[in-house]
């Protein structure tokens, strides 16, 4: 379906990165180090959704980084009726970001497609996350030798579904958009951000969410072997 492209386009967390199984990581480490006595599981699931609407306020520009990074740890921590002091939650807002990219999970049959991909298309990268820590990322797990580009939103001052954050990728990797393909796991920010500036997307839906008709979705990277 789309053998004719020449350039491919990634998020990178929760789509190569295993954002979630990462970041979980980092907070057991961090409770442990601090002595926090609460339930991973029981935190995270508070955590979770605050943190999805953070980031979503994040992408619609209605909040800065550092509003995200302490108003989405001290929510939860007051959800869960743990006093936690503002000294601590900073602590543990840039220990958090310090320590992220010590854990390296990446999905199932990340390295693989990777491999298969490069030899035929130019592989480059379009995220959201915060600059500090998706170079990171990127080395510690191993994958940035695959990309010929990374643009971040920081870079460019606005995040995905802003046009211009695609505009600049394209730029940057001097790639035509309809030799392009997108493909990320937010149906918002990655497939229709791609799709209404006039770009092919393809959604990798590992969390298994309705998706609107016409847009093409897996739900295991092995599966871009069949449009690629």
């Amino acid at each position: 379906m789309y053998q004719h492209k020449q350039n491919i386009f990634f998020d990178l967390d929760h789509t190569l990165w295993d954002f979630d199984k990462n970041s979980a990581l980092t907070f057991q480490k961090l409770f442990k180090s601090h002595d926090i006595p609460l339930s991973l599981e029981t935190f995270l699931e508070v955590y979770a959704p605050i943190n999805l609407n953070y980031w979503k306020l994040y992408r619609e520009e209605k909040i800065n980084k550092e509003a995200l990074r302490f108003s989405r740890l001290d929510d939860a921590f007051r959800a869960l009726n743990i006093s936690v002091t503002p000294e601590l939650i900073n602590i543990l807002s840039d220990e958090y970001i310090t320590f992220l990219s010590a854990f390296n999970h990446l999905f199932e049959g990340t390295l693989e497609i990777l491999e298969y991909l490069k030899p035929k298309y130019k592989l480059h990268i379009i995220t959201n996350g915060f600059k500090e820590v998706q170079h990171g990322k990127l080395q510690k797990s191993g994958i940035a030798p695959y990309f010929e580009t990374v643009t971040n939103s920081e870079m460019v001052g606005v995040k995905k579904p802003n046009r211009k954050i695609f505009d600049h990728a394209l730029a940057l990797a001097k790639a035509d958009i309809d030799a392009s393909l997108m493909i990320g796991d937010n149906l918002e920010a990655d497939i229709l951000g791609a799709k209404n500036m006039g770009m092919d997307a393809l959604c990798f839906n590992y969390h298994k969410a309705k998706i609107p008709d016409g847009i093409v979705a897996i739900k295991k990277l092995s599966e871009l072997k069949q449009f690629l």
